[in-house]
């Protein structure tokens, strides 16, 4: 049985100006606080080779807006059709309205000139930056590459945002460096698990609700995917993210090991939160409203504070080889 929430193109009202500012999907701007620890580190790291000032900050920012909303903009136009087999998806705005694809294009290029342009007048890293942010949209979005239709491309490559996010707040900072591959690594496959748990919430939830037909309808790359096989994809991209992090804390402040604990815990939380029911894991942007999440998170940046500040010289024998000598 196939199922699908579409409307008539005859029944479908024409879209007004407010819902192409709709396909914008400006309340999703909360995913950028992914930028700040970027910011945090590379003062940590590199404050003292450089002079802060504030336009950096402001366009960073606005950078980070502009273009992701143009990759918003084309998603929504380009996935339609296949969101109207998807039960909440179907009520988005190009679905529900008869939207006209010249505007929904030349909106989207308005989006990436002035993200561009922005991020230019910051540093030339930072036009970099937003220029690979916008040909991720493309590559996940845009046929013939579509990799979005691919199972774990689709969420490798759509966890591409979560490092370009962190080289946007160190840039604000130091535009002439990248932070540390270990940590951008740890980013992207930290990234990885939240997109993982994401479509592990949607198979349980539609498959239960409306059979596995209707969700490779919604999105082609299900097809490759069993709960099982995601839920195990899940578990590989947090190790090696954790593995990455554990190499970033050893090489550049072996304190921060003691940050890995609740990192894993709130690994755990998250992917409890996405087998529960219509979990907000589907909805990332309004993870902020899941209290035992949040402390959690909250738990991790405490203990990031405590042992920025705190010395443990007992920890440096880490870093070093030893050996139980048995007698």
């Amino acid at each position: 049985m196939t199922v699908a929430w579409t409307i008539p193109a005859a029944a479908r009202p024409r879209a007004r100006f407010a819902d192409y500012v709709g396909i914008m999907r400006l309340d999703h701007a909360t995913k950028h606080v992914f930028i700040v620890p970027g910011a945090v580190l590379a003062v940590l790291l590199r404050g003292e080779t450089v002079r802060l000032s504030a336009w950096p900050f402001v366009a960073g920012a606005l950078m980070a807006i502009l273009i992701a909303s143009a990759n918003y903009v084309i998603n929504e136009w380009l996935d339609r059709a296949s969101d109207a087999h998807h039960p909440t998806k179907s009520a988005r705005t190009a679905v529900r309205n008869e939207m006209k694809g010249w505007i929904v294009l030349g909106q989207w290029a308005l989006l990436v000139v002035a993200g561009l342009a922005v991020g230019a007048s910051a540093s030339a890293t930072m036009l970099v930056i937003a220029a690979a942010f916008a040909l991720q949209g493309v590559v996940y979005n845009v046929p013939p590459f579509r990799s979005k239709d691919h199972p774990y491309l689709d969420v490798l490559s759509e966890s591409v945002n979560n490092p370009l996010r962190l080289m946007i707040g160190w840039a604000m900072v130091d535009p002439t460096t990248l932070p540390p591959s270990s940590i951008i690594f740890a980013y992207w496959l930290g990234g990885a698990f939240l997109m993982g748990t994401k479509r592990l919430s949607e198979y349980r939830e539609i498959v239960a609700s409306h059979g596995r037909e209707v969700l490779a309808l919604y999105r082609p790359s299900f097809a490759g995917y069993t709960e099982i096989s995601l839920t195990s994809s899940c578990l590989i991209y947090a190790l090696f993210s954790a593995m990455a992090l554990a190499i970033f804390f050893v090489k550049y402040r072996i304190e921060y090991i003691f940050v890995l604990p609740p990192v894993a815990l709130l690994f755990g939380k998250y992917l409890a939160l996405s087998m529960q029911p219509a979990s907000t894991a589907q909805k990332p942007e309004k993870l902020f409203t899941e209290h035992g999440l949040m402390t959690m998170a909250l738990l991790v940046v405490a203990a990031f504070v405590v042992f920025t500040v705190v010395n443990v010289p007992a920890l440096g024998s880490l870093a070093s080889q030893h050996f139980i000598v048995l007698k």
